[in-house]
């Protein structure tokens, strides 16, 4: 796999591994998994108060199981603490599945034990479409749920954004996965004071996190939402998740103004965290002069000016509405928040077509937006270029050059792996769907849709105006898998799958 660095399959990197021992190497990586899961129980509380100032009963619910979990999780935490010093690459592939695994597992009880009466396999689902921010649902009826409910699944949803943003500047660039490397931020260097100087860059992404939650929440209630309905859709906006508290999404609103501040804010959840805190350190042009920023805003633009003249040049919406579907649903799926304002399959084939394929387009690396990533296409761009530049001109030094830095051929090589990967698990995952008994076109846009985390697909099932419910527990498992895939970029999940991995 040309996409994962195997300096720690030889030489100094496994010289590491082999003199820790097996419990040691555990020990940090269940530390964090408690910590997760202590953030979890305590998360849990929240919607408890909730439904206990409404009076619903299910706040016992979400009482015993925060209790639980918390329980669980300081156990973890207090008989793991220490100090680690390195962190191993095994040991961030493991910290990054095994948490992303852990937090669905305890994060769905709620769900079974609540007035919804699920499955375990519907509430995992659920709870894995949470955390990894993907927005499909397999529960129907949402105007008319407890309060408790709608907000731990926009809770989930905001958990799972923090989380990937800290580990797609901590873990995913040590682990060099589908290039990945090229977001390496100095203070999560590997070495001996990983820890303290992660979890300081760490607060301060998640302290911006949480004001620019806030400012969404505020936004959207005074462009008309109630408090509630504006807190559960600044969790589920930031964090382009996707949930909604109603049924028909965002469309149940029916307001230019809201579309427009949650379009404003998606694409805000879209763009690398850390160019923030770049702004707020005095250098106001770092968004604007990034060469992945400018590239999806570039992106962002010329399909929704596409879209929007087509639609109005149909005669079916004026130029004001159209501007206005056409910007808030291309936003929601290419940044894979998965919101609808409308039922955008009835447009017609192309608008289909359309919306298919730009949900593999995805955010910028170092947010909370899913997808193969801006980035990514970018340097297949400029290697492909590059590449015709040499057969017209052998004997020239070429260089393919990101950001004004220089991007090695390992890199370009992860990138290409990564992406052709990424279509195989497409191809793969449609092919397994279609044996348990969906059509093919379903069967497509539901692994298309999982594997960018997107939420809805196409089609009358699974589309903007369907959900998940009707498919079988195994499509349920295998889509569920596939967020997982999608959200961890891939190697960091299927490496474990490797024998050498485990080799000490």
């Amino acid at each position: 796999m040309t996409g994962v660095s195997s300096s720690w399959l030889t030489g100094k990197g496994r010289t590491a591994l082999e003199s820790r021992s097996k419990p040691q190497e555990m020990s940090v990586i269940l530390l964090i998994i408690g910590l997760f899961l202590v953030i979890l129980g305590l998360g849990m509380m929240v919607p408890a108060i909730i439904d206990a100032v409404a009076h619903n009963d299910d706040w016992q619910i979400f009482a015993i199981c925060g209790a639980f979990v918390t329980f669980i999780g300081g156990l973890l935490f207090l008989s793991n603490r220490g100090d680690h010093g390195e962190i191993s690459i095994r040991q961030g592939f493991l910290i990054t599945v095994l948490t992303w695994v852990a937090i669905p597992l305890f994060g769905a009880l709620p769900f079974v034990y609540s007035d919804l009466d699920l499955s375990y396999t519907n509430a995992f689902f659920e709870a894995m479409s949470g955390v990894t921010t993907t927005g499909s649902t397999v529960i129907s009826g949402l105007d008319g749920l407890p309060p408790g409910i709608l907000l731990w699944r926009s809770l989930l949803q905001w958990f799972g954004g923090v989380g990937i943003i800290v580990m797609g500047v901590a873990i995913m660039p040590m682990l060099k996965v589908g290039g990945m490397q090229l977001f390496k931020v100095e203070a999560f260097d590997v070495s001996e004071n990983f820890i303290p100087r992660s979890a300081k860059l760490a607060a301060s992404l998640s302290f911006l996190y949480i004001g620019l939650t806030l400012v969404c929440a505020l936004a959207l209630w005074l462009a008309g939402m109630t408090p509630f309905e504006a807190a559960c859709h600044a969790f589920t906006t930031l964090s382009t998740g996707g949930f909604s508290t109603s049924d028909a999404s965002v469309g149940h609103f029916d307001s230019a103004m809201i579309d427009y501040v949650i379009s404003f804010f998606m694409i805000m959840g879209s763009l690398p965290f850390i160019l923030y805190l770049k702004v707020l350190k005095g250098h106001p042009l770092s968004l604007l002069s990034d060469t992945q920023v400018r590239g999806f805003l570039w992106t962002l633009g010329g399909v929704i000016a596409f879209l929007t003249l087509w639609l109005w040049g149909g005669g079916s919406f004026d130029l004001a509405d159209a501007l206005r579907y056409t910007t808030f649903n291309v936003i929601s799926v290419i940044t894979g928040t998965g919101y609808a304002s409308t039922d955008y399959t009835v447009w017609g084939m192309l608008s289909v077509v359309v919306f298919f394929f730009i949900m593999f387009i995805g955010g910028c690396a170092g947010s909370t937006s899913c997808g193969i990533k801006i980035f990514r296409f970018q340097i297949m761009f400029l290697a492909l270029r590059s590449e015709i530049r040499r057969l017209f001109w052998p004997h020239a030094i070429t260089v393919v050059k990101y950001n004004n830095r220089s991007v090695n051929n390992n890199a370009i090589g992860s990138v290409f792996a990564f992406v052709f990967l990424y279509l195989i698990c497409v191809m793969l995952l449609t092919g397994a769907l279609t044996f348990t008994g969906l059509d093919f076109t379903t069967a497509l846009s539901g692994a298309g849709t999982a594997m960018s985390n997107v939420g809805p697909g196409v089609g009358r099932m699974i589309g903007p105006a369907g959900n998940f419910a009707d498919l079988t527990d195994t499509a349920k498992w295998l889509l569920s898998f596939a967020m997982l895939l999608g959200r961890l970029e891939l190697f960091a999940v299927l490496v474990l799958f490797s024998p050498k991995f485990w080799q000490t």
